[in-house]
């Protein structure tokens, strides 16, 4: 068992994938550089350095998709994607649908979200809910190095596209280039379980669309992914000085969703909190609560997510994020909310 950080659990599955599989290829900005050990170990045919055109290199993607290789686009940003959102939206996600299942669209699209550095609404965003509400792709989104290596090894085997999202927060890359540019002095709050941690030699991958109960509760269930899983923990320790008794999800992957693992959770607890850092209105959090209500169950139920467009002050940002303050206050409130 190995001690990896979030981005080395990352390129080991890619490592291990491409020397069974020489149709994988990685092709992206900078990919030379970020990936410079895959570089020495598979070559210059293999890691392909891009121009920054993401419509230019995802739509190359699908081609080369389409032709036979399995390619992982590395995009620098989610935000990004959208300068892409013709190949994304119109092709990958449509091709296996309306060719009957004779076209398929093996890639995986690696990029990085979320905010908690203080770089604005244009770079901070999540865009989960976005990109999960296309039907015809998957979406994970893991939350530790193991979950990291475990849903990339099952992004590479997965025969259609895959987005594989990045917190920021929680991958050391992201975090050694944006903690300079002049902010030595900003204080970013880092989920110290999420950015290192054991990874099994042998361990097998992580399926897409099944979620992880990461801490047993009785009274509140509280449903997050990404950062957000730290922060639901951390909150779950403060309310269980309380006398109150959390159940923590890891959702892992936002399409396709695991209704199982959340129905059977609030049917015991009869309350359910989303901490999602995505926006509130049409996202995440109101599909979560949905998969209850068409279970049948009426719980209490609250959100804690992003209101609006994310602040560039990093003092603002602070208390617009699901922070532990919020995710607490919410909990308390649907608590006794249930007790009146």
């Amino acid at each position: 068992m190995a001690r990896l950080r979030f981005s080395q659990a990352v390129d080991k599955a890619l490592a291990e994938g491409m020397a069974r599989d020489d149709r994988i290829v990685v092709l992206g900005e900078d990919v030379r550089m970020l990936r410079a050990g895959l570089l020495a170990s598979f070559g210059p045919g293999r890691i392909l350095g891009a121009p920054i055109s993401e419509a230019g290199f995802v739509g190359a993607g699908v081609g080369a998709a389409m032709a036979g290789l399995r390619p992982v686009i590395e995009v620098w940003m989610v935000e990004f994607i959208t300068c892409a959102m013709d190949a994304v939206l119109n092709h990958m996600a449509k091709l296996e649908a309306f060719s009957g299942g004779r076209w398929k669209c093996p890639l995986v699209i690696r990029t990085g979200c979320g905010g908690g550095y203080g770089d604005g609404g244009q770079h901070g965003q999540t865009l989960w809910g976005l990109l999960g509400g296309i039907p015809g792709l998957a979406v994970v989104v893991p939350s530790t190095p193991a979950m990291a290596y475990g849903l990339m090894k099952s992004a590479l085997a997965l025969d259609g596209p895959v987005f594989f999202l990045e917190h920021k927060l929680l991958s050391e890359q992201y975090l050694e280039y944006l903690g300079r540019l002049g902010r030595d002095t900003v204080k970013f709050d880092v989920p110290a379980e999420g950015t290192a941690g054991e990874v099994p030699e042998d361990m097998p991958p992580v399926p897409i669309g099944k979620a992880e109960v990461v801490h047993n509760g009785t009274d509140i269930t509280i449903v997050s992914l990404a950062v957000g899983v730290h922060r639901s923990l951390q909150a779950a320790q403060i309310l269980q000085a309380e006398g109150l008794s959390c159940e923590v999800i890891d959702l892992r992957t936002v399409r396709p969703l695991d209704a199982e693992t959340v129905v059977s959770s609030v049917s015991r607890t009869g309350r359910l909190l989303v901490v999602d850092e995505d926006y509130r209105e049409c996202g995440l959090s109101g599909e979560v609560a949905a998969l209850a209500l068409e279970a049948g169950l009426t719980p209490r139920f609250a959100r804690v997510c992003l209101e609006d467009t994310l602040p560039y002050s990093r003092a603002l940002e602070e208390k617009s994020l699901p922070n532990v303050g919020r995710i607490v206050a919410a909990a308390r409130k649907i608590t006794q909310e249930r007790k009146e």
